[in-house]
């Protein structure tokens, strides 16, 4: 290994070639999608690969019922929906997540609030919960983040005292636990995403499971412009009995999604695999956090992220700043790194500015209560600190396996080692990242 970092001109320790792109695309996942153009159905809400889909992940999770969407944002829109979530409703999220935890409140018409999150797993911190909710409050949605499930025993007593529903975002936890209990499956409904990037793939599209049948009739309403089905014929009778979206699936991405389902085990395992083995390795270098993982969950890795500590690498700088040279030496040496959320939802211009539909300020202006809502991103510190800090190591997704995360870790030792020549290019204009295309994405 040439100790000369690759920023000032020397070799990267990672050819990028060597870097596999997800999802693994089988020939049972090229004869799946290939059924679906051979029988000639591709859409529909009863189609048999969207219902084959419905069937295949409520088996998986132990679900009474499942209905597939679009997308894992249609998903929570509809949770909210079905559970009668309107205008004048608060609904609380984490602070730290992806916009649609907390977007498909303000589909609607209801308010969100945040809390922030715990220290070591970034989920929502059920210490804090309590105090963000009132006479308004009808919704919890804990997010499953990275693919590590949330506290969720404080979270459901919470909401028993306080009679809220409970939805959960594992849009990126398919398949993990806690408790023993699989992620989407302890409150009223879970919502899943199958976008490109995650664990389980469908190119496109979602999943909303539910034990209570009335919950899952009413998201079937949501679902499709609201339309009811004769009880006896199952069929659409074109009658709208509420509000509803155009949110199904289509069977090529059901049919892709469903081949890809009979390895998500085996994938969240090399994920597993992969990470730890970093995590391990992290461990004996000052300056790295790696993700903490508490005895009674496991983790599925949709994303391994670090913290990165000046302090402890024995640098003097802003986190921030030394966050920022590290990814650049790291990507220089091929490893793609960078954040992927880059603040607290809060502190996004939709909650600062609170515009609403057309600038309107609606929602926010529903009653004179809601219009004094405001969004102090000081209120979410270790959220704030978290954005200052953390990164995402890219790549540690299936077929990658531990030798090319030994090369990950050969690189990590060799930025590590010298931190003074990182930080002297650390206003170098680089871009640290990563390609769509890592993920199937352009």
């Amino acid at each position: 290994m040439s100790d000369k970092l690759a920023i000032a001109g020397g070799t990267p320790v990672v050819d990028t070639k060597t870097i596999k792109s997800w999802p693994v695309i089988t020939q049972d996942d090229r004869d799946a999608v290939l059924r679906v153009l051979d029988s000639g159905i591709v859409a529909g809400g009863t189609a048999p690969e969207a219902v084959g889909l419905e069937k295949d992940w409520a088996a998986y999770c132990g679900s009474k019922y499942c209905l597939t969407t679009n997308s894992g944002t249609a998903a929570l829109h509809m949770a909210l929906a079905a559970a009668g979530i309107g205008p004048g409703d608060e609904v609380i999220t984490s602070a730290f997540t992806f916009l649609a935890s907390a977007s498909c409140a303000l589909h609607q018409n209801a308010i969100p609030r945040f809390v922030d999150i715990d220290p070591r797993t970034y989920t929502m911190d059920p210490s804090k919960l309590e105090a963000v909710i009132n006479e308004r409050t009808k919704a919890i949605i804990p997010v499953h983040i990275q693919g590590i499930p949330a506290d969720m025993d404080p979270i459901l007593d919470i909401a028993k005292r306080h009679d809220l529903v409970v939805i959960e975002d594992a849009c990126q936890a398919h398949g993990a636990t806690y408790k023993g209990k699989k992620a989407g499956t302890m409150g009223l409904m879970g919502a899943f995403s199958l976008n490109c990037l995650k664990n389980l793939c469908g190119g496109e599209g979602g999943l909303l499971i539910s034990d209570d049948e009335y919950s899952i009739k009413k998201a079937s309403l949501v679902r499709m412009f609201g339309d009811e089905v004769d009880d006896e014929r199952q069929i659409r009778v074109y009658n709208a009995s509420i509000l509803g979206w155009m949110y199904r699936n289509q069977e090529l991405p059901a049919a892709f999604a469903r081949s890809q389902l009979k390895r998500l085990d085996q994938f969240n395992a090399t994920r597993a695999k992969n990470s730890e083995y970093l995590t391990e390795a992290f461990k004996d270098i000052p300056g790295i956090i790696p993700p903490y993982v508490p005895e009674d969950r496991t983790h599925v890795y949709f994303f391994y992220i670090i913290r990165l500590d000046p302090k402890a690498a024995g640098v003097d700088a802003p986190p921030r700043k030394f966050r920022e040279a590290v990814e650049k030496a790291i990507f220089k040496e091929g490893i793609p790194i960078g954040q992927w959320q880059t603040m607290p939802v809060p502190a996004q211009d939709l909650f600062q500015t609170k515009y609403g539909y057309g600038k309107t300020g609606f929602p926010w202006t529903y009653n004179e209560e809601l219009k004094k809502i405001t969004y102090n991103v000081n209120d979410y510190p270790e959220a704030q600190k978290l954005c200052e800090d953390y990164t995402v190591v890219h790549g540690t997704h299936p077929p990658n396996d531990t030798d090319l995360m030994a090369k990950y870790v050969e690189t990590f030792q060799k930025v590590f080692s010298n931190l003074d020549e990182v930080m002297a290019h650390a206003d170098d204009d680089i871009q640290a990242g990563f390609s769509p295309t890592l993920y199937g994405a352009s």
